[in-house]
């Protein structure tokens, strides 16, 4: 006889993994494994490395959350294996040298990714070294950023470093004008005037994917700060040439690489993970239920009725569905943006979906309420994705909505210190959701869990799981 609830493991502790715990709670076991000791609000991590104050708005310690508010249980280690087809998880404890091996009725991966693409464990200061083999060959073993000391001595590292730069008006070079390169010279041009600021990127435009009016209204406040610009500009630190080119004869004092993002899924199989895809690949690869699935394009992980049982959402996988024969934008799920929104919003699917296979294998229930055969959800390309926030120093934004995988699309609908003030709102409750905060589970609880589906890939008026 099954146990009254099925045990859920849930990899990783952060935005998604969050929620599939909020949605999955009082019907499941719901077990969260994360490398770190605690939460980041990773989208506001730039502020607090010029003003290291503000770290303490952006985390939080994930025990008495998960354990005391949400009533699940946290386990704090690093999941090293995961076996589809024995449904165990191999995780190394923080708290012991040996590993251990834990069971489970269905896994959520959401996992996450790194954003270091031109390092060998995609290292960057704008998340954590967690994995305990990326510590010993990272630029800071130094430092244990698994603990939360440990992050905030790291910051403390850095702002250190720039004030010393800010103090003999150092030339900086940031390389890539996305969202993270034009944030962050905007944020060292505010809170370090005296720096010599120059931003590079490949493409003619900052935020290439956005429409022109949000990356004219970004490029104009970076003119007006003093921001130096160079687009259509391929970066190469070994070239005299490049250097001369942007006005850096002499090279620039310390740079900053803000390019794309890397995998970071090294526990598995490598037949579930892409052969391509951002910083070569690694990706875990789903099918339409969000299910993980092989190259060959079969389920892995599957009980002995064939139902999906683990799941991938957020950044970790593939983020995106293909078919032979046609281009990306045609593809049924065609590339959703690696940010914190599609990923909760892909954990809502997942969860669903858990929850319709339960009632079918363990309850004996073959329709729902209305009538209609139970069958797993399919993912759409979530309209959430479409919405862009981009600080401009803590003064300034823009904020566009309505864009979908179609280059340029989208409106700049929300500009200036009214923008700055609304991305100040969505940083503190979302924090205070993901703290499992009565507030910010008010606001956002209905955003994802809406049935109308506002605009993006599915059908205007199609109903969201």
């Amino acid at each position: 006889m099954p146990p009254a609830q099925r045990r859920v493991l849930v990899v990783g502790g952060s935005f998604a993994g969050l929620c599939v715990a909020r949605d999955l709670r009082d019907f499941f076991l719901v077990t969260i494994v994360d490398c770190k000791e605690y939460f980041e609000y990773t989208p506001g991590v730039l502020r607090a490395y010029v003003k290291p104050k503000h770290l303490d708005a952006l985390t939080f310690t994930l025990y008495p959350v998960i354990e005391e508010r949400m009533g699940c249980k946290f386990i704090w280690g690093e999941v090293t294996e995961l076996n589809g087809d024995d449904k165990t998880a191999t995780i190394k404890p923080m708290f012991q040298s040996e590993k251990e091996i834990i069971d489970f009725d269905y896994c959520v991966i959401a996992a996450g990714c790194n954003f270091g693409p031109f390092h060998k464990w995609g290292e960057s200061l704008w998340f954590p070294t967690v994995h305990e083999a990326a510590r010993a060959e990272g630029s800071w073993p130094h430092l244990d950023e698994r603990f939360l000391e440990g992050r905030r001595r790291h910051i403390l590292e850095e702002y250190n470093t720039i004030k010393a730069l800010n103090e003999k008006s150092a030339s900086i070079l940031v390389v890539g004008a996305g969202f993270i390169g034009v944030e962050w010279v905007t944020e060292l041009q505010h809170f370090f005037p005296n720096l010599k600021l120059t931003l590079i990127d490949f493409l003619p435009q900052p935020l290439g994917p956005l429409p022109a009016k949000a990356a004219n209204y970004c490029a104009k406040y970076m003119d007006k700060v003093g921001i130096k610009q160079f687009y259509n500009c391929k970066y190469d630190a070994n070239d005299p040439a490049f250097w001369n080119k942007i006005g850096l004869p002499n090279k620039a004092d310390k740079q900053y690489v803000c390019i794309g993002v890397k995998a970071s899924n090294y526990f598995m199989p490598a037949e579930t993970l892409s052969e391509k895809g951002p910083g070569g690949g690694g990706w875990i690869l789903m099918d339409m239920s969000l299910s993980v699935k092989t190259r060959d394009g079969k389920l892995w992980g599957t009980d002995d009725k064939g139902f999906p049982r683990i799941y991938a959402v957020g950044d970790c996988n593939y983020s995106c569905v293909e078919e032979a024969g046609k281009k990306p934008d045609e593809w049924p799920i065609p590339p959703i943006p690696k940010i914190s929104y599609p990923g909760e919003e892909e954990a809502v699917i997942a969860c669903k979906n858990i929850e319709r296979i339960d009632k079918l294998l363990f309850h004996g229930k073959t329709h729902d309420c209305c009538g209609a055969p139970l069958t797993v959800h399919q993912m759409h390309w979530p309209w959430g994705a479409g919405m862009f926030a981009t600080s401009l120093g803590p003064d300034d934004a823009c904020f566009v909505a309505g864009a979908n995988w179609v280059k340029n699309s989208g409106l700049m609908c929300v500009w200036g210190s009214v923008c700055a003030v609304q991305k100040e709102v969505i940083e503190a409750s979302k924090v205070d959701e993901c703290k499992y905060g009565i507030v910010g589970r008010c606001i956002w609880h209905f955003v994802h869990h809406t049935p109308i589906h506002l605009f993006g890939g599915a059908p205007r008026w199609g109903y969201n799981a």
